[in-house]
């Protein structure tokens, strides 16, 4: 049986990586990202061969249900590997000093409700066949919340994340689905170089190295780790 992949956040630095990696696994894909992300996951998808191109509200139920039933009309199967990497970072603002809650809501609902939603729509089909594997992407923040000082609301937010995929984990494994988290520190993108002149990326983890870990985890020669939180943290 051919293995159908998605991966949220798909236009990213992290996520085109990641759908090269699981191409090269000879996956079929499905790249998912929100709105106004079409023409950077078509261009991806010719990169690749091909691959479902869809987009919309990975926080909402209803966005989640339509992509399920396009990505079985066009594949004629549900996902059995995910890569969630949905998210986003923004802090700067020490939380004492905050005066608005649009950072909280920001963080909660780019992050967790994204992880939260996929995992509802993504898990069922893959309990009911009895096969499947998902990654989540976490933060060295869950576990060193400390380096987090500044943004207290993305540390918080993928702490939650992790511990939904890790109890998630625990529901499933007997019925023959994985989840496991990631957690990376500084990844190097454009975005990272450009917000941190100063800083040495030669220290931060790659994309590429990063990709090489979920696309381990979400394949069978990882078919004995679930729950797993691993750390990616580069020389930083």
């Amino acid at each position: 049986m051919e293995d159908v992949a998605i991966v949220t956040g798909a236009s990213g630095a992290l996520g085109a990586e990641v759908a090269r990696a699981l191409s090269l696994g000879g996956q079929r894909l499905v790249l998912f990202d929100r709105d106004g992300q079409v023409e950077r996951l078509e261009r991806l998808a010719a990169s690749l061969g091909g691959a479902l191109c869809l987009t919309g509200d990975a926080t909402d139920g209803p966005t989640w249900a339509r992509a399920m039933d396009r990505i079985r009309q066009e594949t004629g199967a549900a996902p059995s590997r995910a890569a969630l990497l949905a998210g986003a970072w923004r802090g700067g603002t020490l939380l004492h000093e905050e005066t608005s809650d649009d950072v909280w809501r920001t963080m909660m609902a780019t992050n967790l409700e994204t992880a939260y939603r996929s995992l509802r729509a993504l898990l069922p089909p893959m309990v009911a066949a009895r096969r499947g594997s998902i990654v989540v992407v976490g933060s060295r923040a869950v576990e060193q919340p400390w380096t987090s000082a500044g943004s207290a609301a993305y540390a918080a937010a993928k702490s939650a994340v992790v511990a939904l995929a890790r109890a998630t984990a625990s529901e499933v494994l007997a019925r023959g689905v994985r989840v496991n988290a990631v957690l990376p520190s500084t990844l190097d993108t454009p975005a990272n170089r450009a917000a941190m002149p100063a800083a040495d990326p030669a220290l931060w983890v790659s994309t590429a190295s990063l990709a090489a870990v979920i696309a381990f985890l979400l394949g069978d020669g990882a078919r004995d780790i679930s729950g797993a939180a691993v750390p990616v943290y580069g020389r930083s």
